[in-house]
């Protein structure tokens, strides 16, 4: 009975320790300056990021971690010393009317 427990209060304490990782916070790029910024995304490859309050994005270093029907598109984000810190790219689907390079 007591070796139940023990074991029971383990398996617990190692699923507990696994969850932490995953309710880590995403770094936010207001708290941060853009290079800060940027050397996160460059170093990662692709990172999610928060962008002030509730909102998010995937940003990436280059089209090679987007999708292979998906393009790139300059992202620009607010950050603690720049309003409009370039910070890699976002992956999206083209639609018809867009052509690759003119964006």
């Amino acid at each position: 009975m007591r070796c139940a427990l023990v074991c029971s209060a383990s398996i617990c304490l190692a699923l507990l320790a696994g969850i932490g990782p995953a309710l880590a916070q995403r770094p936010s790029t207001t708290t941060l300056t853009c290079v800060q910024a940027r050397a996160v995304v460059t170093r990662q490859g692709a990172a999610v990021l928060g962008t002030g309050g509730p909102t998010f994005d995937r940003f990436v270093r280059d089209r090679s971690f987007c999708e292979a029907t998906e393009i790139g598109r300059r992202a620009f984000v607010p950050t603690r010393d720049n309003p409009g810190c370039f910070v890699g790219y976002t992956c999206y689907e083209p639609g018809p009317g867009d052509r690759f390079g003119d964006f």
